[in-house]
């Protein structure tokens, strides 16, 4: 009669025994995930490096001889900007919203205009940043190196020449700290995309993920390893910093001005950390170029 009992009563025991291992597992998990991001939080509020895009776009108001690269460009940005948002929301409105309302209700009607915002300002960050405004905001970021008399940075990617004005001071590029937006990175973008379908919260998380991936484009003048080591110890700071900047740049039509600003904002970070000028003073900049420069 109850020959099946002790079996039935030993599967139980071992089932229970997995649920109680995959819920310790995943409490442990949570509790680093949970330590991890009190750690970035942390360092990124010590650091104050989200107060850097706020700074470039006071220093660069205030600057007029850093003025001539972004007065350039003006024009042939607007006109692209113009044509890519119109377009966008010419062919891609109407169908996100068809599937945004089977996420988001009647708020669908807002986070596909700001979907489609995101989008086209992405698209013409990849043509901007790539065919139209790099060498400008090379100019911008190395102009305001030298107006912070932190020429020794820009000396290790670009010939300097005599003079008093920061613009004119800058010769020939030897190594460029911008790169170029990657395939890598355009389908990463892709394939967080969807994250906006899910109202607010999906949103924010989209902009957190680019953030992460703006602010280890910041500084790039030094070695592919010493920088990858940089960012890994300093994390925080660098996505607080691409949090602030990401969300200027999404503003539209004022995002050509904020791209400049933003650049500013990181000359004058790591002007600063030059100087050793902030909280990030562990393995700071200099030390990480002549480390660079012994490897090399």
């Amino acid at each position: 009669m109850d020959q099946g009992s002790p079996s039935s009563s030993s599967s139980a025991k071992d089932q229970g025994g997995v649920a109680r291992s995959v819920q310790s597992k995943a409490q442990e998990i949570l509790q680093e995930d949970y330590q991890q991001a009190r750690a970035l939080v942390g360092n990124a509020a010590k650091s104050k490096a989200y107060l850097y895009p706020i700074k470039g776009i006071a220093y660069f108001a205030t600057n007029k001889s850093l003025w001539g690269p972004f007065l350039s460009c003006i024009g042939p940005y607007f006109l692209l900007s113009v044509g890519v948002t119109t377009g966008m929301f010419a062919f891609t409105y109407v169908p996100q919203l068809t599937v945004l309302v089977l996420f988001n209700g009647p708020l669908a009607v807002f986070t596909t205009v700001l979907l489609v915002l995101n989008e086209s300002a992405t698209l013409i960050n990849v043509i901007s940043r790539n065919w139209l405004l790099q060498d400008a905001l090379l100019d911008t970021f190395d102009g305001t190196l030298v107006s912070k008399n932190a020429d020794s940075i820009v000396r290790e990617g670009r010939q300097l020449q005599p003079g008093t004005d920061p613009m004119q001071k800058l010769g020939r590029i030897l190594k460029s700290p911008f790169e170029r937006f990657s395939p890598k990175a355009l389908i990463r973008y892709v394939m967080y995309l969807p994250l906006n379908f899910i109202p607010l919260v999906g949103s924010a998380l989209f902009v957190l993920i680019q953030a992460r991936a703006r602010g280890q484009h910041v500084h790039g003048r030094w070695s592919a390893s010493q920088s990858q080591d940089w960012l890994k110890r300093h994390s925080g700071p660098y996505t607080a910093f691409g949090l602030v900047a990401t969300g200027l740049e999404m503003i539209p039509f004022a995002s050509m001005f904020f791209s400049f600003s933003n650049t500013v904002g990181a000359a004058l970070w790591a002007a600063d950390m030059e100087t050793k000028d902030t909280s990030m003073t562990d393995g700071t900049a200099p030390n990480l170029r002549e480390t660079a420069k012994k490897a090399d």
